[in-house]
């Protein structure tokens, strides 16, 4: 299986955050969850000054552009290439070149290995989040988004929850 790798994308400036929402809602709909991992708009904070106040606020980092990890081939290309907003990727031609680790290292995105104690079928407690507190049997593990599927039980019956490796300890 190939290597899922970071792309940029050029979108119409302003349409940043709908390419993002399209496409994970096309991700959802088509399940690529396997090969388009995530989908960002790199963003910062700036602290401006009006009328004597200081406020923090979010600015996008590259104005008209989304980051894309994923694994480049037809069907994501295609997904990707014919999302509403989207002008095309970055690189020569019609051809996507994808971003060096040295390119994404002042980003802070570039994730490091993590390796887990834990395994399918191991009980973890949630420390962390929404689901603080709640216990669930492990039912996947994805490593390259770093999380892991548990169920919990909401409403009165079990649902399938993702959640990062960094809010969950074994039991």
């Amino acid at each position: 299986m190939a290597e899922a790798k970071w792309y940029v994308v050029h979108t119409y400036s302003g349409y940043e955050n709908k390419v993002k929402a399209d496409i994970d809602k096309t991700i959802e709909n088509r399940h690529l969850e396997e090969e388009i991992l995530e989908v960002r708009v790199p963003m910062h904070e700036v602290v401006e000054l009006k009328n004597g106040v200081q406020k923090a606020s979010q600015k996008k980092l590259f104005p008209g552009y989304v980051l894309i990890h994923m694994i480049m081939n037809d069907d994501t290309w295609y997904v990707v290439r014919n999302t509403r907003g989207v002008t095309g990727f970055v690189g020569p031609g019609s051809k996507p070149v994808p971003l060096t680790d040295e390119e994404m290292a002042p980003l802070g995105i570039q994730k490091e290995d993590v390796v887990v104690d834990f395994a399918e079928g191991d009980t973890v407690t949630v420390i962390a989040g929404a689901w603080e507190g709640t216990v669930g049997a492990v039912q996947s593990i994805n490593m390259q988004k770093q999380s892991l599927t548990i169920n919990v039980e909401l409403f009165g019956r079990e649902t399938p929850v993702e959640i990062s490796f960094a809010e969950v300890k074994k039991m």
